[in-house]
């Protein structure tokens, strides 16, 4: 069923997770490139896995900076989220743990140098997530991150938003709004593919970002909506601004014109004679 080549990396890939999987075929996808997969089902590469790998990672993480910092607000945890499931995060951890040897390219991906690597990287961590929940459970997804990624939460990393799409959310959840994004496009073939992702604020679509990868068009998606924001921020800053001086000018101007006015001329109501009482003939003489 499996190449002698495939054997090895699923014998590798299975060292460096601490698990032996019943189904073979979800580690092998996991690391395998869309590149090495051209022409077979889709399942056979990463691609879907990485997919559910990347609200499984998103979960656990989300509980576990929950529990382990009971006392830091929405904004803080969010911070910490985002910045253990960015692209960079995972790519480095995935790295250290080996899978840099482990990935299987295709012909088109090895001549360009592999210049995919470190978005490969991040994409097999996703998917090798999704492909231990799906064999294993919930708790071993859970373990395996628990074991490689957890470590490198700190409550520093929630002292300020340096990613945008933290950014993004903070400001937008000050109006009750979650962010939310959406592939809208990808261009390329497998081994040099583009993605355009849009961000939403509810129905609303705030702007769009492409990137080498989903999450880096997500990212400058955010970036895109955080300028545009600022920019609508403070053409309404100036608009309130320039009202307020108009209103200042008018009233100033109010007051002067009513110093200026004069009084109106009351008229002079003529005072009547007094009428003398009529004396009845009988009483005269």
């Amino acid at each position: 069923m499996f190449s002698v080549e495939e054997l090895e990396r699923i014998d590798r890939a299975q060292q460096i997770i601490g698990y032996t999987f019943k189904n073979q075929q979800l580690i092998l996808s996991a690391i395998t490139h869309p590149s090495a997969a051209e022409g077979k089902p889709v399942q056979y590469s990463y691609e879907r896995l990485e997919f559910l790998g990347d609200s499984v990672l998103g979960v656990i993480v989300a509980m576990a900076a929950f529990e382990k910092f009971k006392d830091l607000d929405e904004g803080g945890l969010t911070r910490i989220k985002v910045a253990l499931v960015a692209g960079s995060t995972l790519s480095d951890v995935a790295h250290e743990l080996g899978f840099t040897d482990i990935i299987i390219f295709g012909d088109s991906e090895v001549g360009t140098g592999k210049r995919g690597m470190h978005s490969a990287l991040e994409n097999v961590y996703e998917a090798v997530v999704a492909a231990l929940y799906l064999d294993g459970g919930f708790n071993v997804a859970r373990e395996f991150i628990s074991r490689t990624l957890l470590p490198r939460m700190t409550r520093e990393i929630a002292a300020k938003p340096e990613n945008p799409k933290s950014m993004l959310q903070e400001q937008l959840q000050t109006e009750g709004i979650t962010p939310t994004y959406k592939l809208v496009e990808t261009q390329g073939p497998p081994h040099d593919r583009t993605f355009v992702s849009a961000v939403f604020a509810g129905m609303q679509s705030l702007a769009r970002g492409v990137g080498r990868t989903k999450k880096e068009s997500e990212s400058r998606a955010a970036a895109q909506a955080l300028k545009q924001l600022e920019q609508q921020r403070k053409a309404e800053a100036k608009a309130e601004a320039k009202a307020a001086k108009k209103a200042e000018k008018d009233r100033k101007r109010a007051r002067k014109d009513a110093r200026r006015a004069k009084p109106a001329d009351v008229p002079e109501i003529p005072i009547a004679e007094p009428v003398a009482a009529a004396v009845p003939e009988s009483q005269v003489g």
